[in-house]
């Protein structure tokens, strides 16, 4: 975008046209000051002559440092015209033509003039993001230089929001309350149109202004990205440089990108190309000189009548005040004071459809809707989530939306801007002040009232957008991070009624031992029930999970009796019910298939519900996020950032975690950081060809791995000398062999420089760049590798850092304390270390509670199952999820971590509830958060 900008700038300079198809920019009108009024001069009132064609000789530009500082002003109008045309000068523009007279002479030098010269309407800003620059950091971070200079103005930062912000924001939010993308950024008051063609933006400075993040921070970022460095590799092993942001701030950065085109061209621009200009300027600064039959031309459109002369300069004026920044800040300063409110009722098109019952199409369902179909909220106070819901009615056609700006911001506008800001400089007749008004009500209801509301849905839709997204990471994140469930024979359960509950036996390690149907809720239970003992104790299989889809309760009604019974016996039998949303979708893609081809889809979907509680994050990874059945409105938000969103999480979940790069599935590996889908199958094929990886090196051996996709990725894989021995005894590759070298001899000779040898460090999170230092470490405080996670290396270690303190230690191995802190993690943490050891693990249950049972006041724990931007759904085991509304969700009920914006709740987490309201009717339970349970 801001490429472009500058290509249209540097056409219209070297005098080449520009093509009028391009969209018209809408950004507010530098005026020079005058008397505290900042209208133009009466010298400046008409066109320039178009710009003279350069030579092809490229001339070096003149520095714009040897400009001499202005003086202050003695004559304030005779300055100003001459610094104007000094500055014209400067940027090789012919000086504006300075009479009325010379303007009617000239008229196709006028008409040229308006095609080629270069003013702020020849750039590509569309007029709802006219108000702001902004920081385009896509545009950027794809390699495009900041510039060097600073901005004109600072972006004023936004308050924390009322909505549920505690006293720790997770981050700064730029104010965007009277502006479709933010305040609108006031442009240097200057005497030339050259300040305005060479002004050019700090984009790194607005970066930080619209993120909140610090200057450096931000061109950190940018310089890391730009080096197609990723988030986890950034946040994990460059953390010095971002200040110690997490991911998702981070990732909040990335995610700003460039405005759209404009809109097609305009009633004021034609009637600019008619040559009107000079008379609207006129009709300001010299209205008595001003004679409007002259402008008349009976064979030419638009100007053939008085009436049509008066109707364009009409329109230039509206465009005029529509595009002034004080005029812009005055009419939202108004608003600002004013009850303005978003209203939503039905629409006439769903009524109609409605009492139209011949019609085949199905009628819409306004029923869903109810809330909003009378609806009026201050836009200041209105929920993320009404916003969200409103916006879909609305694209549904079932409601119809409308800002409401009180008429008394119209009048004291109107009045302000006819009396103040536009005031002609001398008397106008009643004829031309009847235009000034008839212009000021245009400008008002056609331009500047449709802009302030679709700034005002803009900044609803983008807040109620971005927090919505924000959920739907937190959910996701928490849902992926789930704590495995490590050594045990697992029996998955996807329940059913005609068809019966498919049954899928797992190992500890997840192979499949044996599947089948079992019919648990029809006439031969009994003889099915002992079908399901044998087959339990035959696979000594004491865990059961349950899939929460159709007939789970009572499946696990079924399960639960049978246990309460000892049917089981010697086992002692308990289960789990997990989600198992987007497993019937994973069960017939491409990957399930590939993985499992001779299994029937419906028992494809019962391995992956056990699977999901042995390790959720290896088996919910081959599920596009939005299928894992967290998050709400995920339909009504921004896809791609969504998307972007959803598929960083996953990326950084897997990436923390580590994998196996000998055992883990290739659907896994494509999650790595720095790797693809492309690189993990070639590592897979290079696995199956030699055996097992020995090091991480060997990675670098790789076909379409290189040097940078090795940096991101080898400090999140692991070479765990158990899988390498468990990949040799199963014989699926000759592993002990050496690698082979591929034929090329640039192959030959970078293969030959790798070693064979399995490093212990290959195990951990440290880095192989730090390896180095890692060793040096080591044999400072007299360690070994040998003692890698052993109680006696880490006391070693921790004696170390007490006696000289981490920072010392840093300076004295040349490194960051950052870089250190990981080293001392991974030499310490035992081998098989898994951060997800921290976290909630599912539930198992050996009994069950029905609605019926429940009463107001019983306190009951329960697990977060999901968390909307309204509340949080529980679990508490009755076959219906309760739901905590967000007002009960207070900040003495949450731990200190947890008081973080949204509703600093997420799925797994285990919390202790009382029961407020139980609606058997509706089916509905509501509930209230006593406190969060560890």
């Amino acid at each position: 975008m801001i490429r472009s900008c500058k290509l249209s700038l540097c056409l219209s300079r070297s005098g080449c046209p520009v093509s009028e198809e391009e969209p018209e920019e809408w950004l507010p009108e530098v005026k020079e000051k005058t008397k505290g009024r900042g209208r133009l001069k009466k010298d400046e009132a008409a066109e320039k002559k178009p710009a003279v064609k350069r030579a092809a000789k490229p001339k070096e530009p003149k520095p714009k440092a040897v400009r001499k500082p202005r003086a202050p002003r003695a004559t304030k109008v005779k300055k100003a015209v001459d610094e104007k045309k000094e500055d014209e000068k400067n940027e090789g523009i012919v000086p504006q033509v300075e009479s009325l007279h010379e303007v009617k002479v000239k008229e196709e030098v006028k008409n040229v003039s308006a095609a080629n010269c270069c003013v702020f309407q020849r750039q590509s800003f569309s007029m709802d993001q006219a108000f702001s620059i902004s920081t385009a950091t896509t545009g950027v971070l794809l390699g495009e230089e900041p510039s060097s200079s600073k901005p004109t103005s600072m972006v004023k930062k936004e308050e924390p929001e009322d909505d549920f912000t505690f006293d720790e924001p997770a981050q700064k939010k730029q104010k965007t309350i009277t502006a479709p993308q933010g305040r609108p950024i006031k442009l240097k008051s200057g005497n030339s149109l050259g300040d305005e063609l060479q002004m050019t933006w700090d984009l790194i400075k607005v970066l930080a202004e619209k993120s909140g993040v610090k200057e450096w921070v931000c061109s950190n970022i940018v310089n890391l990205l730009r080096d197609e460095n990723t988030i986890p590799f950034i946040v994990r092993y460059r953390k010095e440089l971002i200040n110690h942001m997490d991911a998702d701030a981070v990732r909040d950065v990335q995610l700003y990108a460039p405005y759209k085109k404009g809109s097609k061209l305009t009633k004021a621009r034609r009637a600019k190309q008619l040559g009107l200009e000079a008379a609207a300027l006129a009709l300001l600064h010299s209205p008595q000189t001003l004679d409007l039959h002259s402008w008349i031309k009976p064979n030419t459109e638009g100007l053939s009548t008085l009436e049509e002369v008066s109707t364009g300069v009409e329109q230039i004026l509206a465009d005029m005040i529509a595009k002034d920044g004080e005029t812009l800040t005055y009419v939202r300063s108004l608003c600002d004071r004013s009850n303005v409110t978003l209203q939503s009722t039905v629409s006439k098109t769903a009524l109609k459809e409605q009492q139209q019952t011949d019609q085949k199409s199905k009628p819409k369902d306004i029923s869903k809707f109810s809330l909003y179909s009378e609806f009026s909220c201050n836009i200041q106070r209105i929920q993320h989530h009404q916003t969200l819901a409103i916006n879909r009615g609305e694209n549904l056609k079932i409601l119809s939306v409308k800002v409401n700006i009180p008429d008394w911001v119209k009048t004291d506008f109107c009045r302000w801007c006819v009396s103040v800001r536009w005031r002609p400089q001398g008397f106008a007749r009643p004829e031309l002040m009847k235009i000034l008004n008839a212009a000021v009500e245009d400008s008002y209801k056609r331009l500047i009232m449709p802009l302030l509301c679709r700034g005002y849905r803009t900044k609803l839709t983008t807040s109620a957008e971005k927090e919505s997204i924000a959920m739907f990471v937190r959910n996701l994140r928490q849902r992926l991070l789930m704590c495995p469930v490590r050594g045990r024979v697992i029996l998955g359960v996807d329940p059913g009624y005609r068809h019966g509950c498919k049954l899928a036996i797992l190992s500890p390690t997840s192979q499949i031992l044996h599947t089948d149907v079992v019919y648990l809720h029809g006439s031969g239970r009994n003889r099915e029930a002992d079908k399901l003992r044998h087959l339990m104790l035959e696979y000594s299989c004491q865990t059961v999970v349950i899939g929460n889809g159709t007939a789970c309760r009572e499946t696990e009604a079924f399960f639960a009796d049978l246990i309460k019974n000892g049917f089981f016996r010697p086992l002692d039998v308990s289960y789990c019910i997990t989600s198992e949303a987007g497993a019937s979708i994973y069960s017939v893609s491409p990957e399930a298939v590939k993985e499992m081809p001779d299994l029937d889809p419906n028992l494809r979907s019962a391995v992956s519900i056990g699977r999901r509680v042995q390790d959720p994050l290896a088996e919910l990874v081959k599920i596009a996020p939005k299928h894992i059945g967290i998050g709400t409105y995920q339909h009504d938000v921004s896809q791609s950032l969504l998307k972007a969103a959803l598929d960083g999480v996953v990326q950084e979940c897997v990436s923390f975690v580590g994998v196996d790069i000998n055992i883990c599935s290739e659907t896994l590996m494509r999650h790595v950081a720095g790797l693809n889908a492309g690189r993990a199958r070639s590592i897979v094929e290079w696995r199956e060809k030699n055996g097992p990886f020995l090091n991480r090196e060997q990675l670098k051996l790789v076909k379409g791995l290189g040097p940078k996709s090795f940096q991101q990725c080898a400090g999140f894989v692991r070479i765990n000398p158990e899988s390498i021995r468990f990949v040799q005894t199963s014989g699926s590759a000759d592993s002990t062999a050496a690698v082979k070298p591929a034929a090329k001899k640039s192959k030959a000779k970078t293969s030959s420089s790798i070693s064979n040898h399995p490093n212990p460090l290959d195990q951990t999170c440290i880095h192989p760049e730090s390896y180095g230092i890692a060793m040096r470490f080591l044999s400072q405080i007299g360690g070994s590798l040998d003692q890698l996670g052993s109680a006696e290396l880490r006391q070693q270690v921790e004696s170390s850092v007490r006696r000289s303190g981490l920072e010392a230690l840093a300076q004295y191995l040349n490194t960051s304390a950052e870089t250190l802190q990981l080293i001392v993690d991974g030499l310490t943490q035992p081998p098989g270390f898994d951060i997800r050891q921290d976290f909630e693990q599912a539930d198992f249950k050996q009994g069950i509670v029905s609605m019926g049972d429940l009463h107001e006041g019983m306190v009951l724990t329960g697990r977060v199952e999901n968390t909307a931007l309204f509340g949080a759904f529980v679990d508490i085991g009755v076959g219906r999820s309760g739901l905590i509304p967000k007002r009960y969700i207070t900040l003495e009920k949450l731990p200190v971590d947890k008081r973080r914006r949204s509703l600093a709740l997420g799925p797994g987490e285990r919390v202790e509830v009382r029961v407020m309201d139980v609606d058997l009717q509706r089916n509905r339970i509501c509930l209230d958060l006593i406190r969060v349970l560890r």
